[in-house]
């Protein structure tokens, strides 16, 4: 036993290592659900089998002691070596194994509960978002506020929150949903939505847009130009550059995206109509992201939540803190 949970804590420690390094994403919502079933069969097994056997066989030792000791009594010895009591604390005492398991279920279930139905950490692997998100911030994702779904299977089960244009939103990739992304919600169900000449339209009407000045992408490190972008009813910031007019097509790997005939492409941009129960996503580094320009629809089913804090940045401890 001592030697599976050796195992089981490297396995959880290779895949936490590997997915902060960015080697793999896997799904840790299955990861922590299998964890929280290994932790609770052995919690049980401890509470209605190996604690029961180590206390009776601690009150068999006492048991036997006080036999030795009435035995040696009626031989007229009443003075007796042995630590009865810390053998008996050495019998009942938790092993290891039993306590980084069975012990840590308590933890894990609540973990477990609260990452299913309250909060998600997540970590931004790419400069999509920048400069609103910035590589390497560690956000938190509201996963209630769009309502509450069932974990690992990510079935509504209760409505709350509508989705609004400029939320900053984390869904499942339609490509590959086993891989989480983070954009913007430019347009909802209903919208015609245009990006024509790296200009935003919703509903035949342009974005508002304020220059900034300039931005320093250290990923790039270049400056960039930087605006304030009002989408929805909050404002938030964003880089276009004027320099790159990129082509946009529909380029999803497993072939035509769902209701890929609701869009028109043009060489001035893209214009699309957006179905029921769809979301159409943008990244703010608006000429440095693969999005629904290029991928398609976000349905319903693939939201995670609302991202609303970031929570560390090892690099840079001043992003810490709230964003739009």
């Amino acid at each position: 036993m001592s030697a599976l949970t050796g195992i089981l804590y490297a396995v959880l420690a290779a895949y936490l290592g590997g997915w902060y390094t960015g080697y793999w994403s896997g799904n840790f919502s299955l990861l922590l659900f299998i964890l929280t079933l290994v932790t609770l069969a052995f919690w049980l097994a401890e509470r209605f089998h190996f604690a029961p056997a180590r206390a009776k066989a601690a009150a068999e030792l006492l048991e036997n002691d006080a036999k030795r000791r009435q035995t040696l009594a009626a031989q007229g010895i009443a003075r007796v070596d042995g630590d009865v009591e810390g053998a008996r604390q050495q019998i009942l005492q938790q092993p290891w194994w039993m306590d980084w398991t069975a012990g840590l279920f308590p933890v894990i279930l609540i973990v477990f509960l609260l990452r299913s139905f309250l909060f998600e950490p997540f970590k931004i692997p790419s400069g999509s978002m920048v400069p609103t998100l910035l590589v390497g911030d560690l956000i938190l994702v509201n996963k209630f506020h769009y309502g509450v779904r069932l974990p690992v299977i990510n079935k509504k089960i209760i409505a709350n929150n509508e989705v609004k244009r400029g939320d900053v939103m984390v869904f499942r990739f339609p490509e590959d949903t086993s891989v989480d992304f983070i954009k913007r919600v430019a347009a909802i169900p209903g919208d015609e939505v245009s990006y024509l000449n790296q200009k935003l339209y919703v509903n035949g009407k342009p974005t508002e847009v304020q220059p900034q000045g300039d931005f320093y992408d250290e990923s790039s490190m270049s400056y960039r130009p930087r605006f304030l972008e009002k989408l929805g009813e909050k404002e938030h910031q964003m880089l276009v550059d004027p320099t790159r007019h990129p082509i946009f097509h529909p380029d999803r790997k497993d072939g035509p995206f769902p209701f890929q005939e609701n869009c028109k492409y043009s060489p001035e941009g893209v214009t699309c109509k957006v179905p029921a129960g769809y979301y159409y996503m943008l990244g703010d580094n608006r000429d440095n992201s693969r999005d629904s320009r290029y991928w398609g629809f976000v349905p319903d089913e693939n939201i995670v939540g609302k991202a609303f804090f970031v929570w560390m940045n090892f690099g840079n401890l001043k992003r810490v803190g709230g964003f739009n």
